[in-house]
């Protein structure tokens, strides 16, 4: 099994591709206007709207509702992911800190209120975990 892709409900699709993509420097690909999906090398980011939920569940989603699950991102420097971002983030939750575990992270939420992780590896051990 291969984790692909998260899917982020929103009741302003083109609100929030259009942060991810200023946050990410990754374009967009759009299926619908109700739907999109911002691909790396590794993993999918879809973000869809709320006319989308009753197609595979009615109720099952809504959106700007999470307080459980991170979005987490490798970067190559978060420290200058910081400084680009501070126009564009709503709420920083961190600046740039070193975690215990090896990774420099800097947390903050999208416009929905999602959590995001930017993060660096820094030490050798975090390093040799994310080599790729």
């Amino acid at each position: 099994m291969d984790f692909l892709s998260i899917r982020i409900i929103t009741a302003d699709v083109a609100r929030l591709v259009d942060f991810y993509e200023r946050a990410t420097g990754v374009d967009a690909d759009w299926s619908t206007p109700d739907f999109a999906e911002l691909r790396t090398a590794s993993a999918t980011l879809a973000i869809a709207g709320t006319r989308t939920v009753p197609l595979f569940a009615p109720g099952s989603a809504e959106p700007a509702a999470n307080r459980s699950v991170v979005l987490e991102f490798l970067v190559d420097d978060v420290d200058g992911a910081h400084r680009r971002l501070r126009a564009d983030v709503p709420e920083f939750v961190t600046e740039p800190t070193t975690m215990p575990w090896g990774n420099r992270s800097l947390l903050f939420r999208d416009p929905d209120g999602n959590l995001v992780n930017f993060f660096t590896p820094v030490t050798e051990a975090a390093k040799a975990r994310f080599a790729r």
